[in-house]
């Protein structure tokens, strides 16, 4: 059974107003932010690294101080997943709660807001060169590492798990408000992401040496700082022995984010088997991707995605059901197959987090015809959802789960 982990991106937030908070400074006390720090340290801790000090949080920073980031060790199964995530979230939220503001698993802000870079002589160079990209970039994700054996190994998964991941994308939406307005978007994070110049859909690579090829002529075009601005959706860590998926919205619900990690884990899994069997990677064009990718982030599991076999449409039902077939076989080695049937069964009777949100800003309104306040009520209730839960994990429970600021 390989080893997966995850990274959770949230928002930091004025548990009044809903407004964003650029606390992220504040909450990573005990570090001070270095302008040489390294822009992608390594994120998913190493359990057998002698350097390792299990009581150290790991604190780096990143480009905004509106956000926080926990991440979670190597794991080996859902629960031990999901116990992780929801002490990285009660960890982050005890933190700041002691400046007065909470922690919530949203995607992107229903609140407008002036966002801040972290002073860093990367970010300014950043800032300069993408303009409003970096001004805008409040988005919150979640990343998913899986193990495995070689970077070919890796390679052959990503080139396999490509034409599935706008799946994921349609179950995590959580972002349908982008600066107090409704945007119209399941996961609107999805398109305010994309306008980095290497995110979206890869091309089939077929060998290591050629990705790496890929990436250095990307590198050597002048538009990249580095290869940390390699935002491929699914990508070799280059810290790590993982491959690193990279569409999901941050889900409201601790357990909607372990589902999407256990699914995850059966795609890397599935493709591993398909490439030492000698089956090809299905060779669909990268515009088709990128098509199934913008109809998941609008529609995400309200109308049709697009089929990961034939890329027509279909009912999202149908599409999500798909996606667990075609991970069956793994999942039932794993005895993960009906937790992942009931997790996705879940999502679609209780709705995604982009519905939710919706939900939460019509009681809103429906108590005071104020959109401020409707959005307000947004960000209080997924503040609730988010710490449901890990609010109850005591501090003698948690391990040490790393928090870092934004990733990018």
């Amino acid at each position: 059974m390989r080893t997966f982990g995850v990274e959770e991106e949230l928002l930091i937030v004025d548990p009044v107003t809903g407004e964003p908070l650029a606390l992220a400074d504040a909450l990573l006390t005990g570090r001070k932010l270095a302008a040489d720090d390294a822009p992608d340290k390594p994120r998913i801790p190493d359990p057998h690294d002698p350097a390792r000090n299990d009581g150290d949080t790991g604190l780096t920073a990143e480009l905004k101080l509106e956000q926080i980031e926990t991440q979670t060790r190597p794991c080996l199964d859902y629960e031990e997943l999901l116990l992780q995530i929801r002490q990285g979230r009660a960890l982050a939220d005890r933190a700041a709660k002691k400046h007065h503001a909470r922690v919530a698993a949203l995607a992107t802000s229903p609140i407008a807001s002036t966002t801040h870079t972290t002073p860093n002589p990367r970010y300014a160079t950043m800032q300069e060169r993408f303009g409003l990209t970096v001004h805008e970039q409040l988005t919150c994700g979640f990343h998913v590492h899986t193990f495995v054996e070689s970077p070919e190994e890796g390679v052959a998964v990503i080139d396999r798990i490509r034409d599935k991941l706008a799946v994921l994308t349609a179950l995590s939406a959580n972002s349908p408000y982008w600066n107090g307005v409704e945007t119209g978007f399941e996961s609107y994070r999805t398109q305010a992401w994309n306008r980095w110049p290497t995110s979206g859909p890869s091309q089939i690579f077929g060998t290591h040496s050629m990705y790496r090829r890929v990436v250095t002529r990307l590198l050597d075009s002048g538009v990249l700082l580095d290869e940390g601005m390699i935002y491929f959706d699914a990508r070799l860590s280059r810290n790590h022995p993982t491959v690193e998926v990279r569409v999901a919205d941050v889900c409201l619900h601790a357990e909607d984010a372990a589902l999407i990690a256990v699914l995850v884990r059966g795609l890397v899994e599935s493709a591993s088997r398909e490439w030492r069997a000698g089956v090809d990677p299905a060779p669909v064009p990268t515009v088709l991707l990128k098509m199934a990718a913008w109809q998941a982030s609008n529609c995400g599991l309200r109308g049709d995605l697009l089929d990961f076999g034939t890329f027509r449409p279909a009912p999202a039902e149908e599409v999500v059901e798909a996606l667990v077939d075609y991970v069956a076989p793994v999942l039932a080695e794993q005895g993960e197959l009906e937790l992942a049937r009931e997790g996705a069964r879940r999502i679609i009777d209780r709705g995604t987090g982009s519905e939710q949100q919706r939900r939460a800003m019509q009681e809103g309104l429906a108590a005071s015809s104020d959109v401020a306040a409707g959005l307000a009520a947004v960000v209080a209730h997924a503040v609730d959802v988010s710490m449901r839960q890990a609010e109850a994990i005591t501090v003698r429970e948690q391990a040490p789960v790393l928090l870092r600021v934004r990733q990018s």
